[in-house]
């Protein structure tokens, strides 16, 4: 006679408190990201350590997008922003803003836009 089958379930969020260890939400610094933010690691992996930070390690030597971290990973960005923030408090990776903040609020740049337009009016 075998033992009952515990129910599995289908959407997910056990397995989701197991990896963030019940938190819902990213701590401290993590406060701040959004799905634009880029992430780039700063260190390796090391044996034992959790599945889920080893992929944003690997997957994070050139700097990737929360969004496209969030996609290679499939979690939720609620999810995969309590990793990000264990990962930054231990160091382990930096996050940082598409757009650098001093040119926030600048606008284009507009010698840019002109040499764009500049080349698109050639073709």
């Amino acid at each position: 006679m075998s033992a009952p089958r515990r129910p599995t379930d289908p959407s997910g969020l056990e397995r989701y408190y197991v990896l963030t260890k019940g938190r819902s939400g990213p701590g401290g610094s993590a406060s701040t990201l959004d799905v634009a933010t880029l992430v780039i690691s700063r260190d390796v992996p090391t044996s034992g350590m959790q599945h889920e930070y080893e992929e944003i390690l690997r997957r994070c030597r050139e700097p990737l997008s929360v969004a496209e971290l969030g996609a290679h990973l499939r979690l939720p960005f609620n999810i995969l922003a309590v990793l990000l923030s264990d990962l930054l408090q231990a160091g382990r990776i930096d996050a940082r803003d598409p757009v650098p903040a001093h040119d926030v609020g600048r606008g284009p740049d507009i010698a840019l836009l002109e040499e764009v337009l500049s080349g698109l009016q050639r073709l």
